[in-house]
């Protein structure tokens, strides 16, 4: 069996008898699933970012520059980009419990491949190659929650998935500082690898693809948002870009914006530490427990964001990315001048920042899964976020050599331009909820 028999959607089997039987199968399997796609996104975070933070020790042990280390960050962020769109049109037509587990095995053995290499090209091919894998971990999440989560609930279960970015990060940084700190920076990128490789496995258990092929009917008509629905089919590839992609002018609009709030996310936490440490004179582990924080205040900006979608918005997601997107700029601006402030306030910046920058990050993604077909969400999804890792990329080497050129006035200027362009693009999707089609099997 090669690899693309083995990642096929699962086939769909008669449904079960029974509104008691089918209220009592959604629950066991939304748990399941739910866990199974938070479990594995926090290891693919694991993956990637156990480099991104050794790369302050990375510095002082081989002598890089920022624009060299910051090039790392770009390489990775430029093949996670591209691998997103490409791997979202895979996801749509796969089935997210194989496609997820190899992905995340793929890329922690990059990892582990990173871990032993010393020269600049070895660990650019590394990265290059994490950032392709890491691509496979976000789409068929995308398709998990948009099968398995109506359009009424969807905002708050999203959001609790995407704190396992902010619990990853957050515990990841911990973990990486402890151990590059008593072990050395490989180490910190050793063992993290390992423990995706068994997470993978576990994932592979938890996860089944559509509810048909566990003989549910569709979430649409099990919390009755739909009356009825015609039996769904699989869409082709041309029928998705060309429908409801790359015609679709809404997600034209929430590609650019996410482009600017995810180089607003990737500046913070990927050079968050070395700026501690160079204007603020941290140490290391102090400086780390600032990233940590604007991982807490993201866990509880992604719950809010979602929640705020739900029930005071209902269901409109354009107000919550406007307002949280508005907000960003107030830490930026305490960044920017940069005083000097007893640590806890400094802790309080980062956290705010945090909140404020992983609302919009997390119900973008969303946004464009409900703007584009249920069966098109992950190509939608993973169409956003190669415009998202484009800004990312542009966090690391541009950025970098801007912060080198300038100093970090300079830096946090540029974030706040793109903060100012984020609210700019996403004002005309203030009332835009919802745009889909149903599938009809001929």
């Amino acid at each position: 069996m090669n690899i693309l028999q083995l990642i096929r959607p699962a086939p769909f089997i008669p449904q079960i008898e029974g509104e008691e039987a089918i209220g009592k199968a959604y629950s066991y399997w939304r748990g399941r699933i739910f866990s199974g796609i938070y479990i594995g996104y926090v290891f693919f975070i694991f993956s990637r970012k156990s480099m991104i933070f050794a790369f302050p020790a990375i510095m002082t042990e081989m002598g890089f520059l920022k624009s060299q280390v910051g090039m790392l960050s770009s390489i990775l962020s430029i093949m996670y980009g591209a691998s997103k769109f490409l791997s979202g049109m895979v996801a749509d037509r796969s089935n997210p419990r194989f496609f997820m587990s190899l992905g995340l095995i793929f890329t922690a053995l990059s990892t582990l491949l990173f871990s032993f290499s010393s020269s600049l090209i070895f660990l650019g091919l590394f990265c290059a190659i994490n950032g392709f894998f890491q691509g496979w971990g976000w789409p068929p999440c995308a398709r998990q929650l948009t099968h398995w989560f109506s359009q009424k609930e969807r905002g708050t279960w999203w959001g609790l998935w995407n704190t396992a970015t902010t619990l990853g990060t957050a515990v990841i940084a911990l973990l990486t500082v402890n151990l590059y700190t008593q072990f050395g920076w490989r180490a910190a990128v050793l063992v993290p690898s390992f423990l995706c490789i068994g997470a993978a496995f576990l994932v592979m258990k938890l996860l089944c693809d559509t509810p048909q092929s566990v003989g549910l009917p569709p979430i649409e008509v099990y919390k009755k948002e739909e009356p009825t629905r015609a039996k769904e089919q699989e869409l082709g590839v041309k029928e998705i870009l060309f429908k409801y992609v790359l015609t679709n002018r809404y997600l034209w609009v929430l590609a650019f914006a996410y482009f600017c709030i995810y180089l607003i996310r990737a500046a913070i936490t990927d050079w968050g530490m070395i700026y501690l440490i160079e204007t603020k004179g941290y140490k290391a582990a102090v400086a780390s427990a600032c990233i940590v924080s604007v991982e807490v205040g993201g866990f509880c900006g992604s719950i809010a964001a979602g929640w705020i979608s739900d029930q005071i918005f209902k269901g409109k997601r354009g107000p919550v990315t406007i307002l949280f997107s508005l907000g960003i700029l107030i830490p930026l601006t305490y960044f920017w001048f940069s005083p000097a402030v007893p640590f806890p306030i400094e802790i309080g910046f980062f956290t705010l920042a945090g909140f404020l920058v992983y609302g919009p990050q997390m119900v973008i993604g969303m946004h464009a899964a409900e703007l584009a077909h249920k069966k098109a969400s992950a190509t939608a999804s993973g169409f956003t976020g190669t415009f998202a890792y484009a800004g990312a990329a542009v966090a690391g080497y541009p950025l970098g050599r801007l912060t080198e050129i300038f100093g970090w006035q300079a830096f946090f200027t540029a974030l706040i331009i793109a903060a100012a362009a984020a609210v700019l693009l996403l004002s005309p999707l203030w009332s835009v909820q919802r745009r889909e089609e149903p599938a009809i099997a001929s």
